[in-house]
């Protein structure tokens, strides 16, 4: 079964707050749901599927649904973290081609800079978890898991801190250009480098915002999509997968990616050099260096280079990524950021991004996040899109 041209996104939106004080984050939901399915051309009444993850509150899709009074034939509340929302999007194509629904409805939303959560340690549910009583005694946080595959990489492959910084300089870039980003300045290496240690060898400067806000998709059957006054983008290829402890086995140097990458890929019939445009989950400036390696964009223990020298920057680089300035700039809401790189992925196709940002003749693009810890067990998504 593949799902290339079953679905298309009709629908994508991006909550312009990164501080809300005032709201729920059932209000967020449902907030980012209208604004998502005004972007379709829909409205509630045609959505019969509906899919989050655990950002939403209560037991997730039934209290949200109900909350938003949808009328639902499925639902799925499938949770891998940070890439659920990416995954959804390959669900809900399944779930239209299997006919359970015909437009689909993905929400994120969630509030940790009013709550006051940094995201520096993992949220984990239920002391009874298998990997809880070994880890968290020790203190485990999700930036030193991040920086221990950082400083592996660096030991391995000879990568530099300049190296990574160049991550965080294209994505200030790009932000400049996004009125909504946390951070619009633009940085040097210098800066990012200079900035202060945070787990070594990770720098302030290395790591993502922490803001409230959300998004939503609306994923629909391809009939659907003819109906719509919007321009058409089709999914062409999706992959998930998961890496773990392996037993005892540990290797720091690659991802979840490595497989879910190759899946997305052979589905979609395309290779690497096809894609114009990535949006890459920026957790740390370490997580977008490694899933570029995994995801063939180049050979592992090359990403240093490959990153390096503005290549990553719309207009000049090889690969432009995140041109909303992603993570490391712009918005991770609710610690969960995988949707927003759906979302500026399906701008990019729609030739709806920043002028100054806009890829040109970007006709395929490709969505990746990771969910739970790169250095630890995490779940790895991608997405492959097509302008039609």
């Amino acid at each position: 079964m593949t799902i290339k041209g079953s679905a298309y996104i009709a629908g994508a939106f991006e909550h312009p707050t990164r501080l809300a004080k005032d709201k729920s984050v059932a209000q967020l939901h449902a907030e980012v749901a209208v604004g998502a399915l005004a972007d379709a051309g829909l409205t509630k009444a045609d959505v019969d599927g509906y899919f989050c993850a655990g950002d939403a509150p209560g037991l997730g899709p039934l209290a949200m649904a109900d909350y938003m009074n949808l009328k639902l034939s499925h639902l799925d509340s499938t949770d891998v973290g940070g890439c659920s929302y990416i995954a959804h999007v390959a669900h809900a194509a399944e779930a239209i081609m299997a006919g359970k629904c015909r437009v689909a409805l993905i929400t994120l939303a969630g509030r940790p800079r009013s709550e006051g959560h940094s995201g520096a340690v993992p949220r984990i549910r239920g002391a009874d978890a298998p990997d809880t009583q070994w880890e968290f005694p020790t203190g485990v946080a999700t930036v030193n898991a991040y920086a221990m595959c950082a400083a592996r990489h660096m030991h391995q492959y000879g990568t530099t801190s300049e190296q990574l910084a160049w991550i965080k300089v294209a994505a200030s870039q790009h932000a400049q250009y996004n009125p909504h980003a946390m951070l619009r300045d633009v940085v040097t290496v210098e800066e990012v480098v200079n900035s202060p240690l945070i787990a070594t060898p990770l720098h302030r400067l290395d790591c993502c915002v922490v803001s409230d806000g959300g998004g939503a998709l609306v994923v629909v059957a391809p009939e659907i999509a003819r109906s719509l006054k919007r321009p058409k983008v089709k999914v062409m290829g999706a992959g998930e997968s998961m890496k773990g402890q392996m037993g005892g086995e540990v290797d720091l140097t690659y991802s979840a990616a490595v497989r879910s990458g190759a899946a997305a890929f052979a589905e979609a019939g395309v290779k690497p050099a096809d894609i114009k445009y990535a949006s890459i989950y920026d957790s740390f400036t370490i997580t977008v260096l490694m899933q570029i390696e995994d995801l063939g964009f180049c050979e592992k223990g090359q990403g240093g280079r490959f990153v390096a020298d503005g290549n990553l920057i719309s207009g000049t680089g090889k690969l432009p990524f995140n041109t909303d300035g992603g993570g490391l700039c712009n918005n991770h809401p609710a610690n969960r950021g995988g949707i927003t790189k759906v979302i500026e992925a399906v701008r990019q196709l729609r030739g709806e991004a920043h002028p100054k940002v806009q890829v040109k003749n970007c006709d395929i693009a490709l969505a990746h996040g990771t969910g739970g810890l790169l250095g630890s067990r995490h779940g790895g998504a991608t997405l492959i899109m097509e302008r039609e």
